[in-house]
C-alpha cells in the first residue's frame, strides 16, 4: 500500500528501560531540622528535644523522608540520628540529606534487585524523559547494570536516541 505509514519503532526489537517503572509509590516529605533551633542556628538540646516531643510524627506515616538542615547550623550528629529515632514508626524511609538523595537511595535498593537478562543481546534505550523526579545517579546506575547484558544501550527515546554503548563482537 503506498504512502502507508509503518511504525518502526513498535516493530523493532528496540527495549526501552524505563527507571519510572522502577519508582516506589508514596509521598516524599523533605524534613528540615533548623525551624527546631533558636534563630534556626543555634541547638539548644533542651529545647530541641521539647519540639521533638511535642511535633506531630504521624503525618509521616509511610512516607519517604529526607531529613537536611537549610541553614548553615553546625548541627551534632545526634541531632539527625534523634529525629530518625521519631520518625522511624512511621516512615517508610528515612535519609539523611535531600529529596535527590532519597531519591538516589531508593533506586540504589531497587536496581540491583532488578532481572536484567531480559536485556540479553537486545539493544536498549534508556528512556530519558521522565515526569517524576528521577536522580542522574539512576541512569548511572542502570547503565552499568545493562552494560553486562546489552548489545546496544542508547538513551532518550526511540525517534532521537543518543548512542552510549556497543558490545564489541
Amino acid at each position: 500500500m503506498e504512502g502507508e505509514i509503518i511504525n518502526k519503532v513498535a516493530n523493532s526489537v528496540l527495549e526501552i528501560f524505563d527507571l519510572e517503572d522502577y519508582y516506589p509509590k508514596g509521598n516524599r516529605v523533605e524534613l528540615d531540622i533548623s525551624q527546631w533551633l533558636l534563630g534556626g542556628f543555634l541547638l539548644r538540646e533542651k529545647d530541641f528535644r521539647e519540639h521533638l516531643k511535642n511535633h506531630d510524627w504521624s503525618q509521616y506515616q509511610d512516607a519517604y523522608v529526607a531529613v537536611f538542615c537549610s541553614t548553615d547550623a553546625i548541627v551534632p550528629a545526634w541531632a539527625s540520628i534523634l529525629v530518625t529515632i521519631h520518625l522511624s514508626p512511621f516512615a517508610k524511609k528515612i535519609v539523611s540529606g535531600t529529596l535527590e538523595d532519597l531519591e538516589t537511595s531508593l533506586y540504589e535498593e531497587i536496581l540491583p534487585n532488578v532481572d536484567y537478562s531480559k536485556f540479553e543481546g537486545k539493544p536498549v534505550i534508556i528512556k530519558g524523559c521522565s515526569k517524576k523526579p528521577v536522580p542522574m545517579s539512576a541512569y548511572v546506575l542502570a547503565s552499568q547494570k545493562l552494560q553486562p547484558f546489552a548489545r546496544s544501550i542508547m538513551y532518550g527515546e526511540a525517534c532521537s536516541a543518543v548512542p552510549l554503548y556497543k558490545k564489541s563482537k
